[in-house]
Formats: structure tokens, C-alpha cells, sequence
């Protein structure tokens, strides 16, 4: 198995941005390491019979069909427009977030 050296994790770390103090840069490398060291268990059995999934469990869509329905007529769906104009609603020039 290989382990995460203190110098490879602190060259991910600057690659990364992260300013890690000692005790983090510690703590990491621990972690990481406890995590490589699961990973390579995995790596170490037979899983030739194994067929590749996308997904520990079946997935099914829980959403309905789509079904065309009739939609809002302009007044429902402007009923509540604190603004509108004409047949759209009306907002603050640039984008209305006030």
C-alpha cells in the first residue's frame, strides 16, 4: 500500500489553495492514509464474478409520466405580480432583486 506523505499532501494542499495548519496537516494525513488502507482491502479481493454497477441499489424514477395538461391563463398565473405589464410581469430594471 502506499501512503500519503507529509510533502505529497502538502503539494495537494498548495495545488488545492489550502492553507492547513500543522495540527490539520496531521490529522489529514492520518485520515487519508486510514482511507488508502480500506480502499487497498478492497483492491486485494476476487471480484472477477462482480459485475460492474453504477449503483449499490436498483434505482427506480418515482416521478409519473409526463401528461400534457392545460396551463395557467395569464391572469391565474399574474394574480399575486406585486407589478405587471400587460400580459408579463413588470420588475426593476436590472433584474429585480432589491
Amino acid at each position: 500500500m502506499t501512503e500519503i506523505s507529509r510533502e505529497l499532501l502538502l503539494h495537494v494542499a498548495h495545488l488545492a489553495r489550502l492553507e492547513l495548519r500543522e495540527d490539520e496537516l496531521a490529522r489529514l494525513e492520518g485520515q487519508l492514509n486510514d482511507i488508502l488502507a480500506a480502499v487497498s482491502k478492497v483492491a486485494e479481493l476476487d471480484l472477477s464474478d462482480v459485475p460492474p454497477t453504477s449503483h449499490p441499489l436498483d434505482i427506480v424514477n418515482v416521478w409519473g409520466e409526463d401528461e400534457p395538461r392545460p396551463c395557467l391563463s395569464v391572469e391565474d398565473a399574474l394574480a399575486n405580480a406585486p407589478e405587471r405589464a400587460g400580459d408579463f410581469f413588470k420588475v426593476p430594471p436590472g433584474g429585480g432583486a432589491t
